[in-house]
């Protein structure tokens, strides 16, 4: 496989789920448990996503050149990507104008909620909603390898597999050293990222 190939891929993979390295962080900071089961499912829903979103691009793909291809991933990806550089502007103006919100955006938003029972460790159904809620990149993700022709397969793997490691290893460190700062950027990193990630496929 290509290097290029192999690194877009992978690139694809670390932005999306830069979201679930900030969850892990918050979780363990609050003393919140992701066992091994619930991790895998986290995971497993990234991975499915990614695919859904990859299949997808792909018959897309069968119909339209190259170049628009390339345009139409650059521009999933920048959106996705700007929408969540301007969630902190969507927060500070939520907190001021309160407002009722559907379940998956609040987890978004405080992802302790996914612990809806209290128990201080994430259920079975919990970490299927979790899942749902973080894997919304994976799909925006999925989508761009598909239409710009990447191992769809490939990339839903590194994506799955991202997602068990962030959340995993950030759990531990966020409960080993409250490493709160740098869950609160995970965001910010993650957006541009996937700027960075769609304009270099239109640009290079």
């Amino acid at each position: 496989m290509d290097l290029g190939i192999l690194m877009a891929m992978i690139a694809i993979g670390i932005a999306a789920n830069l979201d679930n390295a900030g969850v892990g962080i918050a979780y363990g900071v609050k003393k919140i448990r992701v066992p091994f089961m619930a991790n895998t499912v986290i995971a497993m829903m990234g991975f499915l996503l990614a695919l859904v979103g990859g299949l997808l691009g792909d018959w897309i793909s069968l119909w339209l050149p190259p170049f628009i291809c390339n345009l139409i991933g650059m521009v999933v990806l920048v959106t996705i990507g700007v929408w969540v550089l301007i969630q902190p502007l969507l927060d500070k103006k939520s907190k001021q104008q309160p407002t009722n919100r559907n379940l998956l955006s609040r987890i978004l938003r405080n992802p302790e909620e996914a612990d809806m029972d209290g128990s201080k460790s994430v259920g079975f159904i919990e970490s299927i909603i979790l899942g749902i809620t973080l894997s919304i990149n994976n799909l925006a993700g999925g989508f761009d390898a598909g239409i710009t022709h990447l191992n769809i397969w490939a990339t839903s793997f590194i994506s799955g597999a991202l997602s068990f490691f962030c959340v995993g290893l950030c759990a531990y460190l966020g409960a080993r050293f409250a490493a709160d700062k740098l869950g609160k950027q995970a965001n910010a990193v993650s957006g541009v990222l996937l700027i960075l990630v769609g304009l270099h496929q239109v640009l290079s």
